[in-house]
């Protein structure tokens, strides 16, 4: 980046009046002090510090949020990719979600879309049915890595934890009906996939 460059992305953005822009800096502040309220404040001042040493702290699910556990060959599915996350994936996730907030851990082969933390609820039976392709809803009494908010690249060196589509705003979280529809999605391309795999009888 040139110093041109470098100036004209740090300049102050011009709005009409009355429009309010957030910078990313401000947002991601905003969206940290509300993951880290689901906790207490000695905890609180625990998790940033993790989130500093290695990147990653674990927080409670099914109080603010929880969060649907998404296997990485359904996800590969749907996408149509064949191989391991890539920045491809993570825009197709936000796309699919409309800008819902999903962490991707490359080493467990998982991605957790962050839900309503009354999804593991309201959805039991479809949770039931989903678990027959390894999709579960993780709510109260589990705890869920999550990246630091700045994180939001696949590292290819590390495969650490990461925001494959980052929480745009507190509190903005995927809605259920795109989760399912995803689900359903990847459900069938499997599906088709197995079949082609066992050829004609």
């Amino acid at each position: 980046m040139t110093e041109t460059q470098r100036s004209r992305a740090l300049s102050p953005v011009e709005t009409d009046p009355g429009v309010l822009v957030h910078p990313t800096a401000d947002r991601r502040l905003a969206t940290e002090h509300w993951l880290l309220s689901t906790l207490d404040g000695h905890s609180r001042d625990r998790a940033r510090m993790e989130w500093q040493a290695g990147g990653v702290t674990l927080l409670p699910l099914g109080t603010l949020f929880s969060a649907v556990r998404l296997p990485l060959r359904l996800v590969l599915a749907v996408a149509g990719e064949r191989s391991a996350p890539s920045a491809d994936v993570d825009a197709f996730l936000s796309e699919a979600l409309a800008g819902g907030p999903v962490i991707c851990d490359p080493s467990g082969r998982r991605y957790y879309a962050l839900v309503p933390a009354s999804m593991p609820t309201t959805w039991h039976k479809t949770v039931d049915d989903w678990r027959t392709v390894d999709v579960d809803c993780l709510g109260r009494d589990t705890y869920l890595g999550v990246p630091s908010t700045d994180l939001d690249t696949l590292n290819a060196r590390t495969w650490a934890s990461y925001w494959a589509v980052p929480m745009a705003s507190a509190a903005m979280l995927c809605a259920p009906l795109a989760i399912a529809r995803l689900i359903a999605a990847g459900k069938h391309q499997l599906a088709q996939q197995a079949d082609a795999e066992v050829g004609p009888a």
